[in-house]
């Protein structure tokens, strides 16, 4: 495998863990599977009798570890069940190689600091969905990509266009850079989302579900929006809010 595919193949790789959310990555065929890795402490029967039977009809490469090193693999002991599974997500890639390659007008959704998975499966579901170009989630702040955040994005997140960044703040620098503007999102904003016509690349960015949009994201952000609330109340849930930005130039377009 040459260089750069090879970086590329493992810029998309993802490790997914737990029974269910393993299960399900095996059960769509299109996405590309590396190798499944189980614990030798492992009883057979139920879930973990389909996983071994697909991955065999698949002809995937399947590794015996011991605990310990499975639990190093998923990262997340507590919640592996004794099961992972490398697959590789040609839509799941660095924000980097989007912005090297990215189309003169484009729109993503990017999150700051959403700790709840089901938000954020419930995201990437919208932003899938939609005519935009993707979802720029950090590592940093965020919540992972885990079996709730799977289950959550009903299996859309196998197939959304996600970049990974480490620090939001710094990236967003790098968008601003190559002429993309900035918008967040705030209750107190006195711009209405209506009103806004971007005439540039734009990245949207949701903020925490309790505190909101960093400081220092704001200090970015060329526009504050705002979705006008009525009958006292104060914002909308973070996934409701992606799904009216992920549509919005649809249903204004055929509204």
């Amino acid at each position: 495998m040459a260089y750069i595919e090879k970086k590329k193949f493992f810029d998309q790789l993802l490790t997914v863990y737990g029974r269910n959310a393993v299960l399900e990555a095996l059960q769509e065929q299109d996405v590309p599977v590396y190798k499944l890795h189980l614990a030798k402490s492992n009883r057979s029967g139920g879930s973990l009798d389909k996983i071994i039977r697909i991955a065999e009809q698949r002809g995937i490469e399947v590794a015996h570890h011991s605990r310990e090193e499975l639990s190093r693999i998923s990262r997340n002991q507590r919640q592996d069940q004794g099961v992972a599974l490398d697959l590789q997500c040609p839509r799941y890639g660095h924000y980097r190689d989007f912005l090297a390659d990215a189309p003169p007008r484009y729109q993503l959704i990017a999150l700051d600091r959403v700790t709840n998975p089901q938000n954020l499966g419930m995201v990437i579901r919208s932003v899938c969905a939609s005519p935009m170009q993707g979802l720029l989630l950090p590592s940093k702040g965020c919540a992972p990509l885990s079996p709730l955040v799977i289950k959550a994005s009903a299996g859309s997140i196998f197939h959304c266009p996600i970049y990974r960044c480490t620090d939001l703040a710094e990236s967003l620098e790098e968008f601003v850079a190559s002429g993309a503007q900035v918008c967040t999102l705030r209750a107190d904003a006195t711009e209405s989302l209506s009103s806004f016509k971007a005439d540039s690349p734009v990245v949207y960015v949701l903020g925490n579900e309790t505190s909101g949009v960093s400081d220092q994201v704001s200090d970015l952000a060329q526009h504050s929006l705002n979705i006008p609330m009525c009958n006292g109340v104060e914002s909308l849930n973070v996934a409701v809010t992606a799904a009216l930005l992920a549509f919005r130039d649809v249903l204004s377009t055929t509204g």
